[in-house]
């Protein structure tokens, strides 16, 4: 074999002087767009001779000269016989190309805000897209996408498993976080994330104390204790031996509403529902509703279910008990901003499905009130997209309250409908 050397004239091209050039002209080459000319400098006087003798000057060129990259192909390509980009690359090393590593990526970052959109989390509780627009607007953590969806997929996560069942922070942590009991503490990069998407459904600013902290994740059930949390049932007869049945039945044949705490909710026993068909179970948002039906019902009132706003973690195991159960559960809230923002989270977190909360329940209940107050901020129902721009074009708020004689009439129907 022919031993390989240097080209003739390369020794030429290694003169220290020349180092700025080839340094210039590698770093323009890696750019990734059409280059002609490359400008130096400033040069000393002996890096100027260099240049000269490179490229057959009859004087000195300018302390900032600019270069033709023509001029400078013909030059290399007489000496050595290769192309600049050849001889580059063995002098100053492989180049790249941050235009296409630009593109590359701005099409990570575009995908990555588009998965945060389309996530089955965000897309369920569409309050949360405001959360992931603030995302985007922060940017990526390190500048890295992988880094940044590691940690929005931790988040996602904490989110689909709230709410919690009166766990503290580092159980809950531990239980949902890859095992790691620390990584909900305060201030870490997680623990903020969630928490901004928190106040987002809320519709609260975010948390700027450890106390505000604390008062938002044991709104999400985080740290709850078992007794604080409770859920109100009235008109619910359940088989089963636990104290959740007896309470529950006892309640319901003095026509009264039950408190049952989450301890109550997760006791062993739990109960059964021994019907001849699926029972349906109605849910409801204000207590006053609830109110109203044991006034109309008494012992006789269907079941019935009040979330009292917000639901805690002891709505939520409830009625997701009851589902276990067999139970076929309806929910209805208030028309406005939160009372959207209310319906979606329990329908995401539970199998209810809406009860009279479409575009036109809304329709013909703004009809009986035109002149209730602002609905607030408005974000997607997710059963029924026109909602909220009817709500929006109406720009008013119907409370549950207004509309509780058509839901006792759809409770006195369903209580026929179980007694035939």
């Amino acid at each position: 074999m022919t031993p390989t050397g240097p080209a003739p004239g390369e020794s030429s091209l290694r003169r220290p002087e020349l180092r700025p050039l080839w340094q210039t002209v590698h770093d323009r080459l890696s750019s990734g767009r059409p280059v002609t000319r490359v400008r130096l400098g400033p040069l000393d006087d002996p890096q100027r001779e260099a240049l000269a003798d490179l490229l057959g000057l009859d004087r000195l060129p300018d302390v900032r000269p600019s270069v033709a990259l023509a001029r400078l192909e013909e030059a290399v390509t007489e000496l050595c016989g290769r192309t600049v980009r050849e001889a580059v690359t063995e002098l100053v090393g492989p180049l790249g190309d941050r235009a296409a590593e630009r593109r590359r990526q701005g099409d990570e970052r575009a995908e990555l805000w588009a998965w945060l959109a389309g996530h089955d989390t965000v897309r369920a509780q569409p309050a949360l897209a405001d959360w992931a627009a603030s995302c985007r607007a922060a940017g990526l953590v390190g500048g890295a996408p992988g880094r940044t969806r590691a940690l929005l997929t931790d988040a996602l996560a904490v989110l689909a498993a709230l709410p919690a069942h009166a766990e503290p922070l580092p159980v809950f942590a531990a239980r949902v976080v890859s095992g790691d009991s620390h990584a909900l503490d305060d201030g870490t990069r997680l623990s903020s994330l969630v928490l901004r998407a928190l106040a987002t459904l809320h519709d609260t600013a975010p948390p700027q104390s450890a106390a505000d902290r604390r008062a938002l994740w044991a709104r999400a059930g985080v740290a709850d204790d078992e007794l604080s949390a409770t859920v109100l049932t009235a008109g619910l007869r359940p088989g089963g031996g636990g104290p959740l049945a007896r309470v529950a039945r006892a309640c319901a044949d003095a026509g009264q509403a039950a408190s049952l705490t989450l301890a109550q909710v997760r006791a062993p026993g739990g109960l059964t529902l021994a019907t001849r068909s699926a029972p349906v179970v109605h849910a409801v948002e204000n207590p006053s509703v609830m109110a109203l039906a044991l006034r109309r019902f008494g012992p006789a009132c269907p079941p019935l279910v009040c979330t009292s706003g917000w639901p805690n973690s002891a709505a939520v195991h409830f009625l997701r008990l009851l589902a276990d159960h067999g139970a076929v559960l309806r929910y209805h809230g208030d028309f406005d901003g939160e009372g959207i923002r209310i319906a979606a989270y329990l329908l995401d977190k539970t199998p209810a499905r809406p009860w009279r909360m479409t575009a036109a329940d809304y329709r013909a209940a703004v009809a009986r009130t035109p002149d209730g107050p602002p609905p607030g901020r408005l974000t997607e129902a997710p059963w029924d997209p026109e909602l909220t721009t009817t709500m929006a074009a109406h720009g008013t708020a119907v409370v549950e309250e207004l509309v509780a004689d058509i839901l006792l009439d759809d409770l006195a129907d369903a209580g026929r409908a179980g007694a035939a």
